[in-house]
């Protein structure tokens, strides 16, 4: 396996459009590298750049310590899997998992014992004399993977293998991706739109808005920690709640103040004072996610503040419920426990974690505190 560094990667078409605007990333050998962003955002040409199907502009690119601009795919020692598994109609599962290796001649007994090898890994040993159009869409995207794992390339590139896949399939793929992962500790570098596949699979996310990689770092440490409010918005499902605000002074301590309909509560802010004293008198964006707003019980903190809120909507989704308010006219996502959800048009007591709330300017978009 090999380390992968991204410097400065610049893509401008003939026509002037500039797709990717100074890209730096760096991972480790044996890391999993997610790009994730909305359609258009680059991630797709940042791949296919790694992977040498596409030109860079300006920039290098890495692979260990090899500098692979003008090599072609074939020597740049990656194995890719696509979206649409590109796998070859005519041939059974064995022969597409050893076609490349029959095209870099290497001695039969040994292309048998990595087909047999790679079948077991993925549990597709009983489907190697089948062809393609005889597999479901899991079993093909597990073929197309175990293409890629027989070659043992220095890094794995996936551009959205599971997009085509139904919600439950996706989900036990992704547990397929990583414990492969686990097991073979290879470098890999993952394209999607899914956020959730990003936090699930990914040792380093790269999250990625018009050509520009807005933050990248742990999946862990973006959630608690996003940058701007477009990372605040995208990652996370239900995502962030934006709560327009003022920032107040209250007591010598400073908070925001929230309102609804049953009246209004100042939610003490954690950051440093002074750090937040400009802002006292001004209007930011408070950012609180759903699980931080929520029903005494599923709070399991005392002390924290409280506020009876009027329910609109709620969403029963087994372990816990959506709770919909408005807080200073705009729609807020809260989670409680089944058992303390009030029904709509009803008064409900909300307790605020505010310990990982965050605010930004509304002008900048930027995080502030």
């Amino acid at each position: 396996m090999a380390s992968l560094s991204i410097d400065n990667v610049c893509k401008t078409y003939n026509n002037g459009t500039d797709v990717l605007k100074g890209i730096d990333i760096a991972i480790d050998d044996g890391q999993f590298l997610i790009l994730v962003g909305p359609s258009g955002c680059g991630k797709s040409t940042l791949l296919n750049m790694i992977a040498g199907l596409d030109d860079i502009s300006s920039g290098d690119i890495r692979i260990g310590e090899r500098r692979v601009n003008d090599l072609s795919p074939k020597d740049r020692d990656i194995a890719m899997v696509f979206q649409s598994y590109a796998l070859y109609p005519s041939m059974s599962v064995r022969q597409n998992i050893s076609f490349g290796l029959e095209i870099r001649k290497q001695p039969k007994a040994e292309i048998d014992a990595t087909v047999n090898r790679v079948a077991e890994m993925l549990q597709i040993t009983h489907l190697l004399d089948r062809k393609p159009s005889q597999l479901s869409g899991g079993q093909r995207q597990r073929v197309a993977m175990g293409r890629a794992l027989a070659r043992n390339p220095s890094i794995f590139l996936f551009d959205e293998p599971l997009s085509n896949l139904d919600a439950k399939l996706r989900v036990e793929m992704r547990t397929e991706i990583k414990l492969m992962h686990q097991r073979l500790k290879s470098t890999i570098v993952y394209v999607t739109h899914d956020q959730i596949e990003a936090m699930t699979l990914g040792d380093r996310i790269a999250v990625m808005k018009d050509g520009i990689v807005q933050q990248f770092g742990s999946p862990q440490d973006i959630y608690d920690n996003p940058a701007n409010l477009f990372v605040a918005g995208f990652i996370g499902s239900p995502s962030m709640n934006f709560i327009p605000a003022t920032v107040v002074e209250s007591g010598g301590q400073l908070g925001v103040k929230v309102c609804d309909d049953h009246g209004c509560v100042v939610l003490p802010l954690p950051h440093d004072k002074a750090k937040l004293a400009q802002w006292v008198g001004k209007d930011v964006i408070f950012g609180i996610r759903p699980e931080q707003i929520t029903d005494a019980r599923t709070a399991h903190r005392e002390g924290l503040p409280q506020m009876d809120c009027h329910v609109k909507v709620i969403e029963p989704t087994g372990p816990d419920t959506l709770i919909f308010v408005t807080l200073n006219d705009t729609k807020v996502c809260c989670r409680a426990h089944p058992t303390e959800a009030k029904r709509p048009g009803d008064a409900m007591q909300l307790v605020f974690d505010v310990s990982k709330a965050v605010l930004f300017d509304p002008k900048t978009e930027m995080r502030i505190a």
